[in-house]
């Protein structure tokens, strides 16, 4: 996947973020004025989604420009009280150039239920998503939000809000977005393959490793590593504590990687 290592002007930005809206609108990843989303155009403002606006309804003329302490700078309407999560983002993550919010049912099932989405079922979703951990629940619009995401930011390329929907966030907009699909791709396999055909065949810690060589080909640090369910197993032996079976896991998958990424 290419990724535009450069800042978007700001008449870009606002076109690319409805055309993004658009899309998630379309795929019904979001309803009414569900969502929102957001764009850097330099190191320290970005463009933003309006309020009370369905994202599939949008035009440039809406959005709101704003530094990455949340002072508004431009716009003729507010930005969305849940812009302080993508404000987060770019704090913590430096990389982040685009974030996107979304309610995609079957991901936003998972984080209703409170179950991440881990499994290494899919060659993709390992390269391009990894592990997406559940955040715990905040209140929308409030600060427990960034504060329950701050913690995945750096290392995570997606985070489930708990009863609520899910945060991705890319170097640049199509990446960030890209990622909102994958995850609900992903979900919707997992939801199939483990509740519906209820069997599963897991790729194994060397195709994994392959899976992360790619990645890091693609320049790609994050997401963290899948651990099959068959190296879990170590987790059930008596007597080990918990830290020392951690410890193993970890040292196993480095093993298969360190050999993979020679």
């Amino acid at each position: 996947m290419a990724v535009n290592n450069t800042y978007l002007d700001d008449q870009e930005a606002k076109e690319l973020i409805c055309e993004i809206g658009r899309r998630i609108y379309n795929k019904n990843f979001v309803a009414a004025n569900d969502g929102n989303i957001s764009i850097k155009v330099n190191g320290f403002e970005l463009w933003t989604t309006p309020t009370g606006v369905s994202k599939g309804f949008m035009t440039p003329d809406m959005m709101v420009k704003m530094d990455l302490s949340g002072n508004i700078l431009e716009g003729k309407m507010k930005p969305s009280s849940e812009v302080k999560m993508h404000l987060r983002v770019y704090q913590e993550n430096p990389e982040a150039k685009a974030v996107v919010h979304a309610h995609p049912p079957v991901a936003t099932s998972f984080a209703i239920a409170g179950t991440s989405l881990e499994k290494p079922v899919s060659p993709e979703a390992v390269v391009l998503l990894g592990k997406v951990p559940v955040a715990p629940y905040a209140t929308p619009g409030t600060q427990e939000v960034p504060d329950s995401i701050a913690p995945y930011c750096r290392n995570y390329n997606a985070v489930l809000l708990a009863n609520h929907g899910a945060l991705t966030w890319g170097r640049d907009i199509t990446e960030a977005y890209f990622r909102m699909e994958s995850l609900e791709h992903y979900a919707l396999m997992l939801m199939y393959s483990e509740h519906i055909i209820q069997k599963s065949n897991e790729l194994s810690t060397g195709q994994i490793a392959e899976l992360i060589s790619i990645r890091e080909k693609m320049g790609i640090k994050t997401g963290g590593v899948p651990v099959p369910k068959s190296e879990k197993k170590i987790r059930t032996a008596p007597g080990l504590p918990e830290e020392m079976i951690e410890n193993i896991v970890r040292r196993v998958t480095e093993e298969v990687l360190k050999n993979v990424l020679k």
